[in-house]
């Protein structure tokens, strides 16, 4: 259905092109309005051609049409950490660089654990409270996906 809208609107802009040869504003003398209406017609009809062919080609390939090159959460690599939250440090970034907050995990006394996640995780792990979080890897930095309170 996609691919016959797709394939509708590039043809489209092509019969405009077609009315304004066919009407005389673009032979023998072509107008600037005429040309320019032209060259946007054609682009349009590009753009939506090119998209028509990468759905064919994606089709004939035999990949889904889900999220194209979104990785699913299955491939995502995943990690559980265990703990009690003993601090949260949150530290902003200049403009264009994404925020970083240090997470420091401990098991009861025993070792404690270091975490630089992305973002400001300050009101997702209150400092005393005992959790279990789940990290993901994206972009080489780790992104807090979810949180269970123990």
């Amino acid at each position: 259905m996609a691919l016959v809208l797709l394939v509708l609107l590039a043809l489209i802009p092509l019969l405009g092109v077609a009315w304004i040869a066919a009407y005389g504003s673009l032979f023998p003398q072509p107008t600037i309005d005429a040309l320019f209406t032209s060259l946007i017609l054609l682009s349009t009809s590009a753009i939506f051609g090119m998209t028509a062919l990468f759905e064919v080609r994606r089709y004939l390939s035999g990949a889904s049409g889900g999220g194209g090159g979104v990785a699913t959460p299955s491939s995502l690599s995943r990690s559980v950490r265990r703990g009690r939250v003993k601090e949260v440090t949150f530290y902003e970034a200049d403009v264009g660089q994404p925020n970083k907050s240090i997470v420091t995990l401990s098991d009861d006394g025993r070792s404690a654990e270091m975490l630089v996640l992305s973002g400001d995780v300050r009101n997702a792990l209150p400092v005393g409270q005992k959790v279990q979080i789940t990290l993901r890897k994206q972009g080489g930095e780790n992104v807090l996906v979810d949180v269970q309170y123990s």
